[in-house]
């Protein structure tokens, strides 16, 4: 992400499409696509765009084994989210909201919460940090309906995108599929909606910065 501005939603369709995006980014924009059918096809027309401009490229030699590399790492992902998915449903009701979430974040909040597990942040409201091999910080929200994220602004830029309930801020309603970019400038204090818990998908190239009494307690210390 650019430390300059945010970036568009086309620029990181595009970017997913020509397979160059970060994998925090990708995450987001796959479970999105998995939410909201106009989204997925976005995403296929990109790639479409970006498959034609591949084929005008010179074509590079495949090494020796590799597509069956690259179908026994197919097979193991399958065989890995088919393992995690028995293992949750054994461990009972206490994980029946994530296996109700979209692949792939269902997958990754279901490693997360069997390795670190969910972590208390305020009154009604935990979140699970996840592992994507970047240097973002991605993390999963679980937000009480009623519950409210202590005010605050950012350090850089973060892509919220929501995967089931809502939350309400000061620019407006976000439901499931739908994502909030907010910057620097942003402060703000998200709500979860009526009804359901939220639950958020964060991705930001920065840490978070509370006002009021949470942010005092962030001074002093020295978060």
């Amino acid at each position: 992400m650019s430390s300059n501005r945010p970036p568009t939603f086309s620029e990181l369709y595009s970017a997913y499409a020509a397979g160059c995006l970060d994998p925090a980014f990708a995450l987001l924009v796959e479970t999105q696509s998995a939410l909201r059918a106009d989204i997925a096809e976005t995403v296929r027309q990109s790639e479409v765009i970006a498959g034609v401009l591949l084929e005008r490229e010179d074509k590079a030699e495949m090494a020796d084994g590799a597509a069956d590399r690259a179908l026994a790492v197919i097979d193991d992902l399958e065989v890995t989210r088919a393992t995690e998915d028995s293992a949750a449903r054994m461990a009972g009701k206490a994980l029946d909201e994530i296996l109700t979430l979209p692949e792939p974040l269902r997958a990754k909040a279901l490693d997360a919460a069997g390795s670190t597990g969910w972590q208390f942040t305020s009154p009604g409201i935990r979140r699970l940090r996840l592992d994507c091999a970047s240097d973002a910080e991605v993390e999963l929200y679980r937000i009480e309906p009623g519950a409210a994220v202590p005010r605050h602004t950012h350090e850089g830029y973060e892509a919220t995108l929501i995967a089931a309930g809502g939350f309400t801020d000061e620019t407006g309603s976000f439901g499931p599929g739908d994502v909030a970019l907010k910057g620097p400038e942003d402060t703000h204090q998200p709500v979860a909606d009526p009804g359901s818990p939220c639950f958020a998908l964060a991705v930001r190239d920065g840490g978070l910065r509370f006002t009021g009494a949470m942010g005092l307690v962030q001074r002093i210390l020295g978060a």
